[in-house]
């Protein structure tokens, strides 16, 4: 072997010498006979290297996995020899190969087995058992093959073609036939003579179990002795960890109804006369989680053999299960309420399944009622945040907690569908209690109180969705528990998780102000002072800001009284912060977005006159033109690229401030009618001379675009005027991203106003076809798949502004551009015939169009084929075919339809 080629698979060795092993790598695996100088070195142990016997191994791996066809007999037999010989001498070896060689040894044993199993070696376990014997280094290994070979044939994540499939589930019949029963014979003499002295080896062999009892005869593993064994180690402190999860694998694996309650049961009562039942929370949490799997297995098996019981009409077997179910139920609740979350989560399935079993029951007993408010107790205990819980740098111990939270909540709606009367009474309780005292609780159970009664507005089912009626004598508890929320002052809780809650649990119960309005002065200024907009943590203001705009949009009606005095106490919110003035802001752009939105809001859906509505929404949007125009002189002088960067970010932004206020008109309250109209005028003649700046172009055109795609829906025709002018500025010096994103713009023109635009379009549309086509036509590395994908998508983007144009019934348009037109229509033409010889039988179809007799079967075909119809029919115009409707269009399909749905189709004739 190339010796210095070897040196490089050492971990510390340098780019070349590595480089030139993973050459050396490809050299061999495309050699004939290189494997065999591999094969020779295991097998003659000539290298001492770990990094050099993983190489050789994995050059075997490859010659099995894509070539072992190819070899002969004789060589086949070679790697076979090879792998005993090499298992032969781990167990004279002084010491033990590293972990990640025997891994990677039983993976290619394991690929040799799903080779040869069914053909050449059917003794492959034999062999293996002969040579190991009961050596602990040989077992060892054997365990290891035992867990690849199981990797190939069972693994769900990997994916089987259907051949691999059909010959895995052969593999596994043929050994269920032929050597299972030995193996487990093996698996119990290994269990048996290292449970005492080799606790590794004997984990080993029970991981061994668990996987293989999935798809093997039950009958063989859970058989007295084994049970016992496996009973004998839940004592085990280094083996009770495995031997539950081989009891798991057990309880989990398919089997008759009745016979799976005797097995769960046979077990539960060994496992409580050993003591398991009783819970310590000092217990070892490792083991306890393992064993909460279990117990969560047990009580899901039940289940569903509860639930085939019923089904099948067994009544008495099912009532038995349900005994033994409900036996299992105070087990499940220790564990439940154990203060490790991971603990805790394991039970949650079993209990949300038992859950859905007292659902299906037409009435409870005084004991199921019991364990249903247990339960409610345990999920309202577990919701509880820690004290360690990091509120201001969350890490992956709060992400998870996060999770285990929304478990809970599965079950909180599952208890609310158990006795909704229950749930409620008890969160009310809660509730009531936490609030009276507020002030000198623990910030977690305050949280947790108001976060009971957020959650109570989905947990609750439809029927009781009616909180807030109005009527006082008829008042709900919801609206008792909104009622104190607001009026206890817990708003002023100084912790961030309270503040949170009582403002997401105020807009999630936004009807209650409507049914009794006096508390909004309370509610808005918490989120106004120093509990919401000027809270002193940025996550609260931030998530505040939202909650803010949600809140007056869905009061509407409530805030006319409000709306001046929220508006000047805003002000100050609403400022556009220059780059170079070092203040910071309360608010970022993004969070100063829903502000505008909310200013908007209250002043388009005031009762106010149309002039005082101008008035303010000019108050709202004149500071910020003023600013830009001011900003953009500066940019304008601007030397360096990062404060060039920093105004345009800021000019981006009062564009988009001004965009978002427009949010608020609606078809019944429109710019026109609320006399804005002249005001956002204005911001547009503020805003395009931003995109004549020759810095910056990317980012200004950006915001200036999207202002004018809210404005064409806003202004609607007052916009016009504006087109022109913004289309030939955006046209300059645009690369394909522009084009890409402007095209959507001149669509949406189009389509909205149809031939109210027809002189722009005629006089637009060659500029922007030379635009499109100049950067199609520019050179790109062969391998830059980014310009490649850009230059697609751009494509893609002129199709679709050609349909527009025809769809909107200004094909015209198309047709007077004259001549000129003719290099870019070509460039259709031949992309619409290419695609036309693959979808169609062209020489007919040719035909048919030449001769212009349509018959309905293709225009059928052509309707499954919108865009490859324009396309052939403006490469038919580019031939100089003058475009026309045909009259038998309406005998196939109807014209109105096909327009509605996006495609406008020219039939023409010569």
């Amino acid at each position: 072997m190339d010796e210095q080629a070897l040196l490089g698979l050492n971990p510390n060795a340098d780019a070349d010498f590595r480089q030139r092993a993973l050459a050396y790598f490809e050299q061999l695996k495309i050699s004939q006979d290189a494997w065999q100088v591999c094969a020779e070195a295991l097998a003659q142990s000539i290298y001492s290297d770990d990094h050099i016997k993983f190489f050789c191994f994995q050059v075997l791996e490859h010659q099995i996995k894509f070539k072992y066809s190819e070899l002969t007999e004789v060589q086949q037999q070679l790697i076979r020899e090879t792998l005993i010989t090499w298992l032969q001498a781990q167990m004279l070896n002084p010491q033990p190969e590293k972990t990640f060689i025997r891994n990677k040894a039983a993976q290619v044993f394991a690929l040799l087995f799903v080779t040869e199993y069914l053909t050449k070696w059917p003794k492959f376990f034999f062999d293996i058992l002969s040579v190991v014997d009961l050596n602990p280094r040989g077992v060892d290994m054997y365990l290891r093959i035992l867990m690849a070979v199981d990797a190939e044939l069972v693994d769900r994540d990997v994916v089987h073609t259907s051949e691999e499939a059909r010959r895995n589930t052969l593999l596994k019949d043929t050994m269920r036939e032929q050597c299972i029963p030995s193996l487990v014979e093996s698996w119990y003499q290994i269990l048996q003579n290292y449970q005492y002295n080799n606790s590794e080896l004997t984990c080993q062999c029970l991981e061994v179990v668990g996987a293989y009892v999935s798809w093997i005869d039950l009958s063989l593993i859970a058989n007295e002795r084994f049970i016992n064994m496996l009973l004998g180690h839940m004592s085990v402190e280094v083996l009770r960890e495995e031997a539950c999860d081989c009891l798991f694998e057990i309880v989990n694996k398919g089997m008759d109804p009745i016979d799976k309650t005797k097995l769960v049961e046979s077990l539960c009562q060994v496992l409580q006369s050993a003591g398991l039942f009783s819970i310590d929370q000092e217990d070892d949490v490792d083991f306890l989680a393992r064993f909460s799997k279990l117990v969560n297995g047990m009580g899901q098996a039940l289940i569903a053999s509860w639930t085939k019981l019923i089904k099948n009409g067994d009544m008495k077997s099912a009532q038995d299960t349900l005994q033994a179910i409900e036996a299992k139920v105070a087990l499940m609740l220790q564990l439940l309420i154990h203060e490790d979350d991971d603990i805790s989560s394991n039970i949650i399935g079993f209990c949300y399944d038992y859950l859905h079993i007292l659902k299906q029951l037409s009435a409870l007993s005084d004991q199921q009622k019991a364990n249903v408010e247990a339960i409610m107790l345990a999920v309202m205990k577990k919701l509880t945040y820690d004290e360690e819980y990091n509120f201001e740098n969350e890490g992956e111990d709060e992400a998870m907690f996060v999770e285990y939270r929304k478990q809970l909540k599965l079950l909180l709606d599952r208890l609310a569908q158990v006795s909704p009367e229950l749930l409620l009474a008890s969160v009310r309780r809660v509730f009531n209690t936490t609030l009276q005292n507020w002030q000198t609780t623990r910030f977690m159970e305050v949280e947790v109180a108001i976060r009971l009664l957020y959650m109570l507005a989905e947990a609750l089912p439809v029927s009781h969705g009616a909180h807030f009626s109005g009527d006082v004598t008829k008042a709900t508890a919801l609206q008792d528990m909104m009622r104190t929320l607001v009026t206890s002052g817990v708003s002023a809780y100084q912790h961030t998780s309270v503040t949170l809650e009582f403002f997401e649990t105020v807009v999630r119960y936004e009807k209650f102000f409507a049914v009794e309005p006096q508390h909004i002065p309370t509610v808005l200024m918490a989120f106004l002072d120093h509990r919401g907009l000027r809270h002193s943590s940025p996550k609260v203001r931030s998530r505040t800001a939202y909650l803010f705009s949600r809140f007056v949009k869905s009061l509407n009606k409530q805030m006319n009284p409000f709306i001046e005095d929220v508006l000047n106490r805003i002000q100050d919110l609403l400022e556009l912060s220059p780059p170079e003035n070092g203040y910071q802001a309360l608010l970022s752009s993004d969070d100063q977005l829903f502000i505008y939105e909310t200013a908007g809001v209250l002043i388009v859906n005031s009762e106010y006159s149309a002039e005082r509505k101008q008035a303010l929404m000019r108050n709202l949007l004149t500071p910020l033109m003023e600013k830009f125009k001011v900003l953009l002189e500066k940019l304008m002088m601007a030397q360096d690229e990062d404060r060039q960067m920093a105004l345009a970010d800021c000019l981006n932004h009062a564009v988009g401030f001004a965009s978002r206020t427009s949010k608020a008109f609606s078809n019944k309250q429109t710019v026109k009618q609320c006399g804005c109209s002249q005001v956002y005028l204005d911001c547009l003649q503020t805003f395009l001379p931003a995109l004549s700046c020759p810095l910056q172009k990317e980012v200004l055109r950006s915001g200036v675009r999207t202002f004018l795609h809210r404005m064409i829906i806003c202004l609607e025709e007052e916009v016009l005027p504006f087109i022109p002018s913004a289309s030939e500025h955006m046209l300059k010096d645009c690369e394909a991203k522009d084009l890409q994103e402007f095209i959507p713009l001149i669509n949406q023109i189009t389509a909205k106003f149809k031939t109210q635009v027809s002189p722009f379009l005629q006089q637009m549309f060659m500029p922007l076809l030379h635009a499109i086509f100049e950067v199609l036509l520019l050179p790109a590395e062969e391998n830059d798949q980014s310009a490649a994908l850009e230059k697609q998508m751009l494509r893609r983007s002129y199709f679709a502004f050609l349909q527009t144009v025809t769809g909107s019934g200004m094909s015209e348009v198309i047709a007077n551009q004259g001549e000129t037109s003719q290099k870019y229509l070509r460039f259709v033409q031949n992309r619409a015939i290419l695609k036309l010889k693959r979808v169609f039988q062209v020489q007919r179809m040719w035909s048919v169009c030449c001769s212009l007799s349509f018959k309905e079967q293709w225009i059928t075909r052509i309707l499954l084929h919108r865009r490859l119809v324009l396309l052939f029919f403006l490469s038919w115009w580019s031939s100089g075919v003058r475009l026309s409707f045909h009259d038998s269009l309406a005998a196939v399909t109807d014209h109105e339809a096909i327009i509605e749905h996006g495609m406008f189709f020219l039939f023409f004739r010569r």
